[in-house]
């Protein structure tokens, strides 16, 4: 029997990479992209976990493709993670005023974690755009998929060139900790193992279709443009973030 630990609200958001102060911000391809985050906001929390996921795009689910993510931060208010999102301009000696865009939405949804067959799987439903386009089809996000998660030992090492470096790893409670007892990865069961900044996590493609093949109920809602939770929930104004990509798929 599959049990839901937890629920909530699900976005995407795609930085452009650095480009010289007042050359053109357009995206023409995930090549041109610097850091693709998810933002997981649980029901009933005041609560955001921003995430960065490493190969900038979600695991295939068809290969059982393993992809590595982080958490860069977590906050009580959306407003914190501002800084993450906003267009930022700064002078280097050799370059000149470099200048890092403003991040760009990718998709909206609703997301579950729910404990089944001896795992914990991140399962969820995209509600914007309605039609995955260039956009969504560059960062694999599909309309619905599910992947099975696992929380990494901040304490374990890893491969050369691989994970954050140590200082930057999550320093967990005690009790917390504990629950690895020596091991390199367990499930993310509770939660609250993935609420500090530098948590790792591995993402493994496992389900196409998880509300039938999970038998749980993702509640997706049927959003549009005027009712998209992403900007009232994240404290993005409209005028700042491009448009397009949220609601055609088309890069902006």
């Amino acid at each position: 029997m599959a049990e839901v630990i937890e629920r909530g609200d699900l976005y995407f958001l795609y930085r452009p990479k650095v480009r010289p102060a007042g050359e053109q911000t357009t995206v023409h391809g995930g090549d041109e992209v610097q850091r693709l985050f998810m933002v997981m906001h649980p029901e009933g929390r005041r609560l955001f976990r921003l995430t960065v996921l490493g190969r900038k795009h979600l695991p295939e689910i068809g290969g059982r493709e393993r992809l590595w993510g982080f958490v860069d931060r977590v906050a009580q208010r959306a407003e914190a993670l501002r800084e993450e999102f906003r267009e930022e301009r700064y002078t280097t000696k050799t370059r000149g005023t470099r200048m890092r865009p403003a991040a760009r939405a990718a998709g909206e949804g609703s997301y579950s974690l729910v404990r089944h067959d001896g795992h914990i799987h991140f399962a969820y439903v995209l509600e914007l755009p309605k039609e995955p386009g260039e956009v969504q089809r560059a960062f694999n996000i599909e309309p619905e998929g599910s992947y099975i998660i696992s929380v990494k030992n901040p304490q374990q090492g890893a491969p050369r060139g691989a994970g954050l470096p140590e200082q930057e790893k999550a320093t967990l409670p005690q009790a917390q900790q504990r629950r690895f007892r020596g091991r390199r990865f367990i499930d993310p069961d509770p939660p609250v193992l993935l609420d500090h900044t530098g948590a790792e996590f591995i993402l493994v493609g496992a389900e196409e279709h998880p509300e039938q093949e999970l038998e749980v109920d993702l509640q997706a809602e049927d959003e549009n443009e005027a009712s998209a939770e992403i900007f009232r929930d994240l404290r993005l104004h409209r005028s700042d973030v491009p448009l397009e990509p949220l609601f055609t798929g088309e890069w902006r």
